[in-house]
């Protein structure tokens, strides 16, 4: 099976003239990811990576990561980048503190109430503010179930049976709006 890559960064520009690319970070762990000595890979949206760059050094500017690489010091090595991913492979993730998970691994759970009802399947996982709000499409209702992402809800998240407990709150489905 292909190894799987995860986008960390997204290059959005050049800087300068000097091979600096300005990246859209697409992690919670931008110091680590961009750090020196960094080794990720290029690649277009939905095709496989086909470079591997090692970052020489990073530092945050305005809403992005400027990022420079071993071996392109001209703009002209790297103005092609821009809209590239930058990414790793799934096993350079970070490890995640206990009851955290990437999205890639919620995705695709079967979502089930602590009353044993189907929800349906966690199709989308949503980023609006305050919490993640998961988005579930099956038979209990006509519209996608929007879940939040908070401990009163999400009773259990079990990966290895692809399965998540949650406690629907009142006002939750479309029935309890009637």
């Amino acid at each position: 099976m292909a190894t799987e890559y995860f986008t960390v960064g997204i290059v959005v520009g050049t800087h300068g003239i000097r091979g600096e690319v300005k990246v859209l970070s697409k992690t919670d762990f931008p110091k680590q990811r961009f750090g020196p000595k960094s080794k990720l890979w290029l690649r277009r949206e939905g095709e496989q990576p086909v470079l591997q760059v090692q970052v020489r050094s990073a530092r945050p500017h305005k809403n992005v990561w400027l990022v420079s690489f071993e071996g392109y010091s001209n703009i002209n090595q790297v103005e092609s980048w821009r809209g590239m991913q930058l990414c790793v492979p799934e096993d350079e993730l970070m490890p995640l503190p206990e009851g955290t998970y990437y999205i890639h691994q919620l995705v695709g759970l079967e979502v089930y109430t602590d009353d044993q009802r189907y929800v349906g399947k966690l199709v989308e996982v949503l980023i609006p503010g305050a919490n993640d709000v998961y988005v579930v499409r099956g038979p209990l209702q006509e519209k996608d179930v929007l879940i939040p992402a908070i401990a009163d809800v999400v009773q259990e998240v079990d990966l290895d049976a692809g399965r998540m407990i949650v406690h629907l709150l009142p006002g939750m489905l479309e029935e309890d709006e009637e």
